[in-house]
């Protein structure tokens, strides 16, 4: 029985010319054979003849099948390319490049923005932020599109998007945060930068007060320039606006909880501060410029290194000031502030320790980026042992810390503020010549230490 099996299975494969392994080429030789029958071997001609026949719509022979599926090939190519798309498909295909044009604009407003004073008006061409780009044009502008997550416009033509995206990061304010890795951090970020362009404020008495403090400011440094010509001075000259945005700072988080403020600081602008934010007796400061104070008989400029505390009173209650002795190693008291402040909120109740103690450290803009000690602050900032739940950096850019004509020549990043990424620590950049731009600025960046317990930093670019 195995024997008749066996003999059955061997003429079958001896037969079969069916081979699974040999599809490829029995399709070759069957076209071969419909294109030209003497093409092949008399045994294939006689297999192939004998297969039932498929008649072509004109009643003649199997056409070729190679042929016909070339056919529908082609056919289903001109389909697509002569099909035109449909005015809705084009319209969701635009709506894409809308939503990709707004991201752009989060991402690389900052590069475009008017932040720099000594440039007022001019804005840098980016290729990302324009039409052309995304492949829109002018054609599209009146056109209506969803504007995604700028929720308080919702749908609105390509022209009012632009207008808004350019007024909130193309304006005299720069923001720098999409590299945060939280989504909520970037959501809230956006809608408050978006709030402030659609909620403007037109409080005449806010103005007044802004120009009341830039007036005090300029007019200290004046006296001391015209008074006490040839001594040495550390001028706060062209960033006259970090007086209100102190101001604006110790009011705004008083009125939100904080008890204490320990400030630091390097020399230039101190005296300001001193006596237009720590209120310290201008009287006192003319001594130590004529030089009847003792200082224990050292000389020099002591009193850039003297340090202050003081009460100012805010709508939340009244907020202890102190701002910490400095030597003349530019930034090391930054991690002295931050250390101070720990340890005062280490003597409080724990729930509210972090919002009632808050450090502020000023930097200089050529300090900021060229010393080490700042990054190894950063790197301490979010440890356990060493967090205070945020800082408050202040950069006065003068822009002529390295004494370089250029930029380029002075650091290797964009900005000096460039290492605050490296903790995903937004970067607020503001035209110190717009005082208001500075003073919401300085509200948001409050608020957003508050709410998330990070660093923050604006760049006072003056």
């Amino acid at each position: 029985m195995a024997t008749t099996q066996q003999s059955l299975f061997e003429k079958m494969q001896n037969d079969s010319l069916l081979d699974g392994n040999s599809a490829i080429y029995l399709e070759s030789l069957y076209e071969s054979y419909l294109e030209d029958p003497e093409s092949v071997s008399t045994t294939w001609r006689e297999y192939f003849d004998d297969l039932p026949e498929q008649p072509n719509l004109n009643g003649s022979g199997e056409p070729s099948h190679f042929k016909m599926r070339e056919k529908f090939q082609n056919l289903g190519f001109r389909a697509r390319a002569a099909a035109p798309l449909s005015e809705d498909s084009a319209h969701r295909q635009k709506q894409v490049r809308v939503l990709q044009l707004i991201n752009a604009y989060r991402f690389n407003g900052h590069v475009k923005a008017s932040t720099n004073p000594l440039s007022p008006g001019v804005k840098k061409e980016v290729p990302e932020l324009t039409l052309a780009f995304h492949s829109l044009s002018a054609a599209d502008l009146d056109t209506v599109f969803n504007s995604g997550s700028m929720a308080e416009l919702g749908d609105a033509t390509l022209r009012e998007i632009i207008a808004q995206l350019e007024a909130v990061y193309c304006d005299t304010t720069g923001a720098q945060y999409m590299y945060i890795s939280s989504i909520e951090e970037k959501r809230w970020i956006q809608q408050r930068l978006s709030h402030y362009y659609r909620h403007p404020s037109d409080d005449a008495e806010r103005r007044k007060y802004l120009l009341k403090q830039l007036i005090a400011a300029d007019t200290l440094e004046r006296y001391l320039h015209s008074k006490y010509v040839g001594q040495k001075r550390f001028s706060l000259e062209g960033g006259d606006s970090l007086i209100p945005l102190l101001d604006e700072l110790i009011q705004h988080t008083g009125e939100l909880g904080t008890r204490e403020i320990v400030i630091g600081m390097a020399h230039r602008g101190r005296l300001n501060v001193l006596i237009n934010i720590m209120g310290k007796s201008p009287a006192m400061l003319f001594n130590e410029f004529a030089g009847s104070v003792d200082n224990g008989g050292r000389s020099g400029d002591v009193k850039y290194h003297m340090g202050y505390s003081s009460d100012m009173q805010t709508p939340g209650g009244p907020v202890h000031l102190a701002m910490a002795f400095n030597p003349s190693h530019l930034e090391i008291v930054g991690p002295v502030v931050v250390g101070a402040s720990r340890a005062r909120q280490d003597r409080r109740e724990e729930t509210q320790a972090r919002r009632a103690v808050l450090p502020i450290v000023i930097h200089g803009d050529a300090a900021l980026a060229g010393q080490g000690v700042n990054m190894e602050m950063l790197n301490m900032s979010a440890t356990r042992g060493y967090k205070t739940s945020g800082t408050i950096h202040i950069v006065v850019n003068n822009q002529i810390g390295f004494t370089t004509s250029a930029i380029s020549d002075a650091r290797s990043t964009e900005y000096c503020t460039d290492l605050a990424k490296m903790v995903n620590s937004p970067v607020f950049h503001v035209n110190a010549d717009d005082p208001e731009a500075v003073v919401n600025i300085t509200r948001l960046a409050v608020d957003y230490r508050l709410k998330f317990r990070k660093d923050v930093f604006i760049d006072l670019v003056c």
